[in-house]
């Protein structure tokens, strides 16, 4: 019997056991986790390392360890599972016009509550669309769509310049003001607040979340203590619990401006005004898929774009 070449063994679904191996971080979780004995997947491994001549696996310990060579083999499997998930939805959209798939960016400046209502709204017109929203920061957000992890992104801030099959168009101007919890000790300095006295205080900053490169970083000081948090709506936790001070997007700080929870302190830093925008894949081609086409015209009201970034409703922290 001739032995399996590459092309026989490097299928979708081996790719996806070693992806479940490299994750459960042994061969018996992965079973566990695939519903397999743990001996048919030790063996499925084996054939795609017979395939390749290559030790995937270091079996050293109890842990499987991806090798060198294991690790190479699943950074490019993801981008082929990829390429076939793409190719099928465009299969699907040349047979039907609606994507199988569609992602959308949300940078977390963004309100939540209306972007869940469109989905809402999405979803009852294209129910068989599979809607993934994913949470992005800063020059992340826009890097999505240009790195086709995305097809479109809202809340980005900066101009996709010329990048090719990325349009983009204004979503409308973000005013943030610097804001402390009350029982801060910067809540009780005379205005406006210097730098240097700022320079004592620890600074809640969102980390950008760009895969490649050092991202932005906004408003913070040489030699300030800082405190890095994931999203915007957990600095406005940490600011209302005191840990850090900074300047928070105004139309998610003013119920909490309104109560007292926080205090605007004037700075010698101005309040800053941020000019987001939205961007999307054009589709190539076969143009924005119907999918795409729904959100692109939500887009064009006025009032969804205002509600976009004013409208932080719903469940607010305690």
């Amino acid at each position: 019997m001739a032995t399996p070449t590459p092309r026989d063994v490097l299928t979708p679904d081996a790719l996806a056991l070693l992806q479940t191996v490299a994750r459960a971080g042994s061969f018996a979780a992965a079973a566990r986790e695939l519903g397999l004995v743990p001996s048919a997947v030790t063996y499925r491994v084996r054939q795609v390392e017979d395939a390749l001549d290559a030790l995937l696996f270091d079996r050293a310990s109890r842990q499987a360890r991806l090798t060198e060579a294991g690790a190479e083999l699943l950074r490019e499997g993801e981008r082929l599972l990829g390429e076939v998930d793409a190719v099928a939805n465009r299969v699907r959209r040349v047979a039907t016009g609606w994507e199988s798939q569609l992602t959308v960016a949300v940078d977390t400046v963004v309100s939540c509550s209306t972007v869940m209502e469109l989905a809402q709204a999405f979803l009852e017109v294209a129910p068989t669309t599979r809607l993934r929203l994913r949470d992005e920061v800063l020059s992340g957000t826009l890097d999505t769509v240009i790195n086709g992890q995305a097809d479109l992104a809202l809340g980005i801030t900066l101009e996709p310049n010329n990048t090719a099959g990325v349009r983009s168009r204004p979503l409308g101007d973000l005013t943030f003001v610097f804001a402390v919890a009350p029982h801060h000790p910067v809540a009780a300095l005379p205005e406006p607040v210097t730098d240097e006295q700022l320079q004592r205080h620890r600074v809640v900053a969102v980390a950008d979340s760009v895969q490649r490169g050092d991202g932005l970083t906004l408003g913070l000081m040489a030699g300030q203590e800082v405190l890095t948090v994931p999203t915007m709506r957990a600095k406005l936790d940490a600011q209302l619990r005191g840990l850090g001070v900074g300047f928070l997007p105004e139309p998610l700080a003013r119920p909490f401006l309104q109560t007292g929870r926080l205090v605007p302190k004037f700075t010698l830093r101005p309040n800053r005004l941020s000019r987001l925008g939205y961007a999307w894949r054009d589709g190539g081609v076969l143009g924005p898929g119907k999918g795409l086409q729904w959100w692109l015209q939500q887009l064009d009201s006025a009032a969804t774009r205002t509600a976009l970034l004013e409208r932080h409703v719903g469940p607010l922290l305690g």
